[in-house]
């Protein structure tokens, strides 16, 4: 249909990005040509099963979460007590709402597959956590309890080695497993920060409750300000680092085998982080660097997304200006799909319309969306499987248009 890369014909030369950026994808194939729509748009057609092959997690790592929990579950019970336990995850929920709430809008513009998004949270929740139990618990049978130099060592130095090596394991499990809904640094940062925002929220479970039976509910709120309140993205930024690095293994077309060594930089950049983090509360006045050098870090991390949002804003009205070219999409179709301000026009303008359309505008700016970053995977030459999934997506837009203007 339209994206044949495998079609023999003379191979053109190839130019560099439309826009100069550092985070600018190669071009490894020449762009396909896009068919123009017949006049009378296709019916809605159910995705076929190819389009869902690399986006959606392996039954054997949900296999692995569901054991760890179990483990974990029991694990908490005995050492903490059921009531210590069911408070502290009762405040622990508090800072991993706000955490997803800022996750879900720096992933709206493109959303991921929500299978997806939970495995990130469990995997950071569940096996991550896991991983960094059994560290302790191992260090501890060999060496006896954590005292002195050797504590300081703990958390300066294991804490930070252990958990972002096993927070990160989990950001590569789904590049690997997932790979086509991978398609660069937004994506990354998006699972990285939900991995970490998993594992924060079973490590609060556990600090909170034992605040909670070492001093009650005076100790319990200092320890919740300092961790759900100042402290809620710690671990979302440390694990991004990693994430970024892997997205932009995505961005640039690399392997599995060829992302390893991006995603240990970026390891490399959360331990650092982390490490950090923890040294300032340790060994610093804690209140003071975090108000110099934390709160700008988080501050330079929020323009980082946001230069990386307007980013993919500039593809996607890139990618779906050549459907317009073709005929799929009006000019001004493309102008409201590739800015939020137009998007939420549109969405203020389906309201009005008879029986309330803002669903089916949802649907056509999803797909839509969805259909520039399939088309950029076809033109960089990483997902073979990119043709059927453009005719998937094409006859959905073309039949959700044809509903949302039916009388």
């Amino acid at each position: 249909m339209t994206l044949d890369p495998g079609a023999s014909r003379p191979r053109p030369s190839l130019t560099p990005p439309e826009f100069a950026s550092a985070l600018a994808q190669p071009l490894v194939a020449a762009p396909a040509a896009i068919t123009p729509p017949s006049s009378a748009p296709a019916p809605v057609q159910i995705p076929t099963a190819a389009s869902h092959r690399g986006r959606g997690a392996s039954v054997w790592i949900i296999g692995i979460l569901v054991l760890v929990l179990i483990v974990l579950v029991a694990y908490f019970l005995t050492a903490l007590g059921p009531a210590a336990s069911l408070i502290g995850m009762v405040l622990a929920v508090v800072p991993l709402v706000g955490v997803l709430f800022a996750v879900r809008i720096v992933d709206r513009w493109e959303p991921e597959p929500r299978g997806l998004l939970i495995l990130a949270i469990a995997w950071g929740a569940i096996a991550a956590v896991g991983i960094a139990l059994g560290v302790d618990l191992l260090l501890s049978m060999v060496f006896g309890p954590a005292t002195g130099s050797r504590e300081v060592l703990q958390t300066v130095v294991q804490a930070p080695v252990v958990e972002e090596f096993a927070k990160g394991l989990g950001v590569f499990l789904i590049f690997a497993t997932a790979r086509r809904a991978f398609d660069g640094p937004i994506d990354g940062i998006v699972y990285g920060a939900l991995v970490g925002a998993g594992f924060a929220f079973t490590e609060n479970i556990q600090y909170f409750a034992v605040s909670f039976i070492e001093g009650g509910a005076t100790e319990t709120t200092t320890t919740f300000f300092l961790r759900g309140i100042l402290s809620p993205f710690a671990h979302v930024m440390f694990t991004s680092v990693t994430g970024f690095a892997l997205g932009l293994a995505a961005r640039r077309g690399l392997s599995t085998g060829q992302a390893i060594g991006p995603g240990l930089l970026g390891l490399a950049g959360a331990i650092a982080l982390h490490a950090f983090w923890n040294g300032s509360a340790m060994f610093g006045d804690f209140f003071f660097l975090y108000l110099t050098l934390q709160v700008p870090l988080f501050i330079g991390f929020i323009l980082g997304v946001v230069a990386l949002r307007r980013e993919e804003s500039r593809l996607t009205r890139r990618r779906l200006g050549e459907y317009a070219s073709a005929g799929w999409f009006t000019p001004q179709e493309v102008d409201m799909l590739a800015t939020s301000a137009g998007r939420k026009a549109a969405l203020a303008w389906a309201r009005t319309l008879r029986g309330d359309r803002t669903a089916l505008m949802k649907t056509f700016i999803t797909d839509a969306t969805a259909l520039a970053a399939t088309r950029q995977r076809a033109i960089t030459g990483r997902d073979p499987q990119a043709a059927a999934e453009e005719r998937d997506l094409l006859a959905k837009t073309a039949a959700t248009r044809t509903a949302m203007f039916a009388p």
